[in-house]
């Protein structure tokens, strides 16, 4: 049976990665951003550019987003210029949002008969690639049934969290943990490297002791050999914190550790590096190691 066709708007790290999977899986697919490279890689790939929004609007009736923020999910899906969704089409938001803007949004577009689910993942481009990234589902089960074959391709496994909004709530609280994984690994290494500990081997070390996270799986080696490849980046994490901290001051709970990780992050991009991996962030620590005159 041959399947509908999928567009997917946003072709960054995530929305490359998302759209290889749903072409993997034999899924006819089109794709929308604004940055010409994007859109030639993701011609090279197999997919189909569109050239304008509207355009894109109407090659399909599921939509996939993986956009940077809030404002321009919002933009997409109802701004000027966006896609003019019809009655009948459906849209999936992967990006990490603002879970309360996400829910109005949602509610906004129902009367007209335009479906929304959000999925935000956890997992970078290269765990998305290989379909390894967990989708956190936030919308009506009924929605969630009938897009079953695209968020399968999407991803081998997801959550449902509730209605719409509750994905995000999660994705934020995830994120958070994952950041600060991020941030412990790496100074944990950073100290290490200071003592003069072969950091190879303590690695290993690491992933066999009760320290142990996925974040050394896939960060570790990175920051023990400055590669920096990016994966996911200190900008996007940047973006990600901000918005828990929004969400947390609506909710009255205070997050120092976050903080203490946006600092690091915020003279990271102070040194133009924002574009790297998020595992850059031992660079701060390894700075700091440096300007203390020590190492």
């Amino acid at each position: 049976m041959s399947k509908s066709p999928v567009v997917v708007v946003g072709l960054g790290l995530i929305g490359t990665s998302l759209a290889k999977r749903v072409l993997d899986a034999g899924f006819t697919v089109h794709g929308y951003d604004i940055d010409a490279a994007r859109v030639a890689n993701f011609a090279s790939l197999g997919g189909r550019p569109a050239a304008s929004l509207r355009d894109a609007g109407r090659a399909a009736d599921v939509f996939v987003l993986s956009v940077f923020n809030t404002d321009q999910v919002e933009a997409v899906v109802e701004g000027a210029g966006s896609l003019e969704l019809k009655r009948g089409q459906s849209v999936i938001c992967t990006s990490t949002c603002d879970p309360d803007r996400v829910a109005a949004l949602a509610a906004r577009v129902a009367p007209a008969g335009i479906g929304f689910l959000e999925m935000p993942l956890s997992g970078n481009s290269d765990q998305i690639t290989l379909g390894n990234g967990i989708g956190l589902v936030g919308g009506t089960r009924e929605l969630m049934e009938a897009q079953a074959p695209v968020l399968g391709a999407l991803c081998k496994q997801y959550f449902y969290l509730g209605a719409a909004g509750a994905a995000g709530r999660a994705k934020l609280a995830v994120n958070l943990i994952g950041g600060l994984n991020r941030a412990v690994m790496a100074e944990g290494l950073s100290f290490a490297e200071a003592m003069g500990i072969d950091l190879d081997g303590f690695l290993e070390v690491l992933k066999s002791s009760a320290a142990y996270s996925r974040t050394m799986d896939n960060r570790g080696s990175k920051m023990i050999h400055s590669d920096f490849t990016p994966h996911a980046k200190l900008s996007q994490s940047r973006k990600d914190f901000a918005l828990m901290h929004e969400v947390a001051a609506r909710v009255g709970q205070q997050l120092p550790l976050a903080g203490l990780y946006v600092e690091l992050i915020e003279s990271c991009l102070a040194h133009g590096e924002g574009d790297l991996d998020n595992s850059a962030v031992i660079r701060e620590l390894r700075r700091r190691r440096s300007e203390a005159g020590v190492g």
